[in-house]
C-alpha cells in the first residue's frame, strides 16, 4: 500500500512539475512575440508612460469620441495576468473581452482576425514575460450614443468579417507573407485606408489614404501621382527601416511607426511588405487637378525663395535623405494637405534610426507666415517642377492651425 501510495505521489508531483514547465513558454517561441509585438505596433497605442511599457492608458481621440488603452502587462488585477489563451485569442481575433463585451474598433481587431492562433499565443507568452503593471483601465469618453458597447453587435454584423487570412497561391511566399503583414498584424489599412460614416473601412478604396488625428496617411496603392507607382520596392524597404529614402520622409504618427516597430522588424518581412505593397493596382482614380492662378504662384514663390530655398533649392531637389526633395513628391501632392501643413505650421524633425543616425530639422513657420502665406507657398511646392494638386485656401490653413 504505501508503494502504491508513493507511486501515486510521485506521479502527481512529476504531473505537477510537467505543468509548470509546459506553463513557462520557451525563449524562442517569447522572442517570436516580441518580433510580432513590434511588427504590429502594439507599444505605440499601449503605452502612455514611456516608464511603463504596455501598461496602457493612451488617449485614442476618434470621430466619435476618446477611448483609452487597456493595460497589456500580465497584472493580475488590472491586466492580462488573469486571462485564459483562450481570453486572448478571443479579444485579439474577435473583438471580445474574458466578460463577453465588445471592444470598439479602435482596437484593430477587424484586421487581427486574420492571424494565426500560433501568432497570438506567441504574442500572449511575449505579454506574460513582462513586469506586471498596476494601471487600471480608464472607460471611454464617447458621445451618445456611441458609449453604449451593445451597438457594436450591430457593426460588427454589418463591416466585421472574422477569418484568416488566405493565402494566395498564384504568388510568391513573400507576396502572402506581406499581404498577411499588411492587412492582418501590421494593420496598414487602420490608417491608410478611408473611413465610411460609421468608421468602417471603405474596403474597395483599401490604403488609398485617410486623415488621421490632422494628418494625412497617404496612398499605399499604385497611384501614379500620389501613391506608391514611382516607389521601387528598394525605396519602400529603406523607408520603413530608417523613416527615409531618396523621395521622402517619414512624419507625424509615421515617424512614431518606423521607429517603434518596422525600423526593427527584419530584413525579410520588410522586404515583403514591400513586395505586396507594389502589387497593388490604384484603388481609385486620382483627383482631376485645377492649376493656381499664375498670381497665386508668384505668391507662393516669393516665400519659398525667402524661407525654403536654402535646404530644398530653387529646383526643390533638396538634399535626398537629409532634406526631401520636392518635384514627385507622393504625399505633399495627396489630395489632402494636412500632412503638409503640419509640418510647415509646425516644423519637423527628421527621425533617426539605426540605420539613419543622422538628424534634421525644419524650422515651424506658424508665428512667421500667416494664413494667405502659408497657402500661398503650399500651393506653390504643391504644382511646381511637374507636381499637381489641389488648390489649398487660407480658411484651410486656420482649420490646420486650431482656428476654426
Amino acid at each position: 500500500m504505501r508503494t502504491i501510495l508513493a507511486s501515486l505521489a510521485l506521479c502527481s508531483a512529476v504531473a505537477v512539475t510537467n505543468t509548470a514547465l509546459a506553463a513557462e513558454p520557451a525563449p524562442e517561441l517569447i522572442a517570436y512575440g516580441k518580433a510580432l509585438v513590434e511588427a504590429g505596433d502594439c507599444a505605440g497605442c499601449h503605452t502612455a508612460d514611456p516608464a511603463k511599457p504596455f501598461a496602457g492608458g493612451k488617449r485614442i481621440d476618434t470621430p466619435f469620441g476618446a477611448i483609452y488603452t487597456p493595460n497589456l502587462t500580465p497584472d493580475r488585477d488590472t491586466g492580462i495576468g488573469a486571462w485564459a489563451d483562450t481570453d486572448f485569442t478571443r479579444a485579439l481575433r474577435y473583438g471580445i473581452a474574458p466578460d463577453g463585451s465588445n471592444y470598439y474598433p479602435a482596437f484593430p481587431y477587424p484586421y487581427f482576425t486574420k492571424m494565426t492562433k500560433d501568432d497570438t499565443l506567441a504574442i500572449r507568452a511575449y505579454l506574460g514575460s513582462l513586469a506586471p503593471v498596476v494601471s487600471r483601465n480608464k472607460p471611454p469618453e464617447l458621445r451618445w450614443p456611441f458609449g453604449y458597447r451593445g451597438l457594436m453587435r450591430i457593426w460588427n454584423a454589418m463591416y466585421f468579417k472574422p477569418g484568416l487570412f488566405e493565402p494566395d497561391q498564384s504568388q510568391s511566399a513573400a507576396w502572402n507573407r506581406g499581404g498577411y503583414l499588411v492587412t492582418g498584424l501590421g494593420h496598414c489599412g487602420a490608417c491608410h485606408t478611408p473611413k465610411n460614416y460609421f468608421g468602417a473601412d471603405k474596403q474597395a478604396q483599401a490604403l488609398s489614404g485617410n486623415e488621421v488625428g490632422g494628418w494625412y496617411a497617404p496612398r499605399l496603392d499604385g497611384a501614379a501621382r500620389t501613391g506608391l507607382k514611382s516607389w521601387s520596392e528598394a525605396d519602400i524597404a529603406e523607408y520603413l527601416q530608417s523613416g527615409r529614402n531618396a523621395r521622402s520622409h517619414a512624419g507625424g504618427p509615421m515617424a512614431e511607426v518606423v521607429v517603434n516597430s518596422t525600423a526593427k522588424m527584419s530584413d525579410v518581412d520588410v522586404r515583403a511588405i514591400a513586395v505586396y505593397l507594389k502589387s497593388l493596382p490604384p484603388a481609385r482614380r486620382e483627383t482631376i487637378v485645377t492649376p493656381p492662378e499664375e498670381a497665386e504662384m508668384t505668391a507662393g514663390q516669393v516665400v519659398y525663395a525667402k524661407l525654403c530655398v536654402a535646404c530644398h533649392e530653387a529646383d526643390g531637389s533638396g538634399a535626398p535623405r537629409i532634406y526631401p526633395p520636392l518635384p514627385g513628391n507622393a504625399l505633399l501632392q495627396s489630395v489632402n494637405p494636412a500632412s503638409t501643413l503640419r509640418i510647415i505650421l509646425d516644423g519637423a524633425h527628421t527621425v533617426t534610426t539605426p540605420r539613419a543616425p543622422n538628424t534634421g530639422e525644419m524650422p515651424a513657420y506658424a508665428k512667421q507666415l500667416s494664413d494667405d502665406e502659408i497657402a500661398a507657398v503650399t500651393n506653390y511646392i504643391r504644382n511646381s517642377w511637374g507636381n499637381a494638386a489641389p488648390l489649398v485656401t487660407p480658411a484651410q490653413v486656420a482649420k490646420a492651425r486650431g482656428r476654426d
